[in-house]
């Protein structure tokens, strides 16, 4: 399975920065957002924010992804 990655400019906090990640990441991204009701911005940056200075904001944001659809399957499992 091949997977494109994808650089997309998008304002967060003020400022305009570009983030690549893979169309599967972007995608599950704006189903977090919209389940959420926030838009990509707002969530782009609650991550940035929350990210420490370790982490780049692509891997941050795969992280986050990870994390949250991890959450969803203990919580339906639960």
């Amino acid at each position: 399975m091949k997977s494109s990655v994808v650089k997309r400019s998008i304002v967060i906090n003020c400022h305009k920065t570009s983030v690549s990640l893979e169309d599967q990441f972007w995608s599950s991204l704006k189903q977090i957002a919209q389940d959420k009701s926030v838009t990509l911005s707002e969530i782009v940056g609650q991550i940035d924010s929350g990210r420490g200075e370790q982490a780049n904001l692509s891997s941050a944001i795969r992280l986050y992804i990870l994390a949250h659809f991890r959450e969803r399957v203990a919580a339906a499992a639960a």
